[in-house]
């Protein structure tokens, strides 16, 4: 069931890229969830992040605004 589920999942994307391009999903949306994630994580379940950690979290923030504020490619 759940391969059927993933199946439906990925034609669907497939249908959403045929006009949207592939790196316009990188927006700020999935940016707040991993950091919302992060949070919860450490306030709910007292899980800890290290450094690569951390490191990894503003990579991820520092590459979304790099990609929203000075490419070109990405639509606005």
């Amino acid at each position: 069931m759940v391969s059927i589920g993933y199946l439906v999942a990925f034609y669907f994307l497939s249908l959403t890229l045929r006009t949207l391009p592939v790196a316009s999903p990188t927006r700020s949306g999935p940016v707040f969830g991993i950091a919302l994630v992060s949070l919860i994580a450490w306030l709910v379940y007292g899980q800890t992040l290290d450094g690569p950690a951390i490191a990894g979290l503003v990579l991820i923030v520092a590459g979304v605004v790099v990609l929203n504020g000075f490419s070109k490619s990405v639509a606005h």
